[in-house]
């Protein structure tokens, strides 16, 4: 099979006018957003040395912040301003997806046209300031008539680094919930997918400099005093704009979303309830790539209709839990605490568990003696351990430290696929794998024994959001899939998604699941 008639492209073309008319929304919302606060604070405080100084850095610092982390606390913030606002409006808004990542992006763009509107200003030459109030000009005309015109260019190339910044940094919003062409990325990176990863890149870059390339000219109109490329530049903005816009505003509402988080299984298990969901005559969509927290209280608070979870994740992530208890009795507690403290219905287990597990190479392992967690410990400071981007600030990596007093020489995080290929090539000693991963059996490597039992159970377990929890035709559409997933089928699905090729796509991986599921 060639690449080009690979048929992940076109997977890729499908999902592109939901992916770039959400991208262009958020994108085209925070640009605007930060020019309307950056345009008119320069105007404020370019006379004024010391506001200007303090506002430029303020704005340099926020643009230190790293894109993913700067996305990611307006998440937490929005939280409990949502909250309170509950509390003492008994009015909420959506602290998921749109609105953080927004605010963010707007402040992202604030910098370059803050400087480039006070450079331009402060370039102008004196003579011309002092031609303009020997006239008879106010300070209002001269800056309206003079001082704008004439800055106006540097002001636009500001403006076009603002928006390829903000086209770029857009990609990174799927976390939080938002749709976007960081949609391809993430998934691809997980599912390795290369095509999605290419396709995503590939897309973001074309928007970013088609924006750019308009953007320019209508700077070169200003410049220039040519009123047909203002327009042309305009027009063309406005045609790209509407072209990435009504295609996904003019998809059918979706009744029903499905969410998912940032690894393998993950995106095959959401593709399984969508597919059934479909099959029931369901209208849905997916929220993919979402970190452990935001999918929980996107959950909660109805933003997400259902996803899969893990019982030791819910039991020390959401409910602060450090007892461990036996599985059934865990998932027993688990649905009566969940409904009670938050209205979300545990619907059941899949009947797979996929618990954190510390791996070693095989060899590696019979070379040391090391066959439990507690063998482990005495060598660990001459080890280097690598995890996924969430592990180490658990509470179950806190409890293995302290349950086996572990102390190892480096630690590392890494994308999980990543970390596999890390250690089956010798680069990290250890990693915190996951039990029902088949890259476990592809490289080779062995599962620690837990003796302490410091690892709490991570059974598969449904979650309904607390305004479908009466929902009959979304129960009996996900009644099939109870009990019917064991551990070996699991590893095999999330063994065959990593292949990289056009029978590893997620899509296809659950059509196979339900395959299996269906014989049973």
């Amino acid at each position: 099979m060639s690449l080009l008639s690979d048929p992940r492209w076109s997977d890729a073309l499908t999902r592109l006018p939901d992916y770039l008319g959400s991208h262009v929304r958020v994108s085209l919302t925070a640009i605007a957003l930060g020019l309307a606060i950056s345009f008119p604070l320069a105007l404020m405080v370019r006379r004024q040395p010391v506001l200007r100084d303090i506002t430029l850095g303020v704005a340099s610092v926020v643009q230190t912040v790293p894109g993913l982390a700067l996305l990611a606390l307006f998440y937490p913030l929005l939280l409990a301003l949502a909250g309170l606002s509950l509390q003492w409006f008994g009015t909420s808004f959506s602290a998921f997806g749109f609105l953080p990542s927004v605010l963010a992006l707007a402040l992202y763009s604030m910098l370059p046209v803050l400087r480039n509107t006070i450079t331009g200003l402060q370039g102008i030459e004196p003579a011309i300031l002092e031609a303009a109030e020997g006239v008879g000009m106010t300070p209002r005309q001269s800056l309206m008539m003079v001082e704008l015109p004439l800055a106006l260019p540097v002001i636009m190339a500001g403006i076009r680094t603002a928006a390829v910044w903000v086209i770029g940094t857009a990609t990174l919003s799927t976390p939080i919930g938002q749709t976007s062409l960081g949609n391809y990325i993430f998934a691809g990176l997980q599912t390795q997918n290369w095509v999605f990863v290419l396709f995503g890149c590939a897309a973001a870059a074309a928007l970013a400099l088609a924006v750019d390339q308009l953007l320019a000219l209508i700077e070169n109109g200003v410049r220039l005093r040519s009123r047909t490329r203002i327009a042309l530049g305009c027009l063309g903005l406005v045609a790209l704009i509407l072209a990435t816009l009504i295609p996904s505003m003019a998809r059918a509402k979706t009744n029903y979303v499905v969410g998912a988080k940032t690894f393998t299984e993950q995106y095959i298990l959401s593709s399984l309830i969508a597919q059934r969901l479909q099959a029931a005559g369901l209208s849905i969509s997916t929220r993919e790539g979402l970190g452990s927290n935001v999918i929980f209280d996107a959950l909660a608070s109805g933003e997400i209709d259902v996803y899969v979870d893990y019982s030791g994740t819910l039991w020390a992530n959401q409910l602060k839990r450090a007892d461990i208890k036996p599985r059934k009795e865990l998932l027993n507690d688990l649905t009566t605490v969940l409904k009670e403290k938050y209205g979300i219905s545990l619907l059941g287990d899949l009947g797979f568990e996929n618990a954190y597990a510390l791996v070693m190479p095989r060899k590696q392992a019979d070379e040391l003696g090391i066959r439990t967690i507690a063998d482990l410990a005495p060598r660990a400071s001459g080890l280097s351990i690598a995890g996924d981007y969430e592990f180490f600030s658990r509470p179950e990596w806190a409890a293995i430290r302290q349950a086996y007093n572990l102390s190892f020489r480096e630690q590392r995080q890494m994308q999980p696929d990543f970390m596999y290929a890390a250690i089956a090539s010798g680069e990290v000693d250890v990693i915190a794998g996951y039990t029902s991963d088949g890259l476990i059996a592809k490289y080779d490597l062995v599962v620690l024994d837990d003796p302490k039992s410091a690892i709490p159970p991570y059974d598969s377990a449904v979650l309904i959001s607390p305004k479908r929890a009466n929902d009959k035709k979304l129960r009996d559409a996900l009644q099939p899939l109870l009990g019917k997933i064991d551990i070996a089928t699991m590893r095999e699905a999330n063994l065959r998604a990593a292949g990289g090729n056009s029978d590893s796509s997620p899509d296809a991986v659950a059509r196979w699941l339900w395959e299996q599921i269906s014989k049973r």
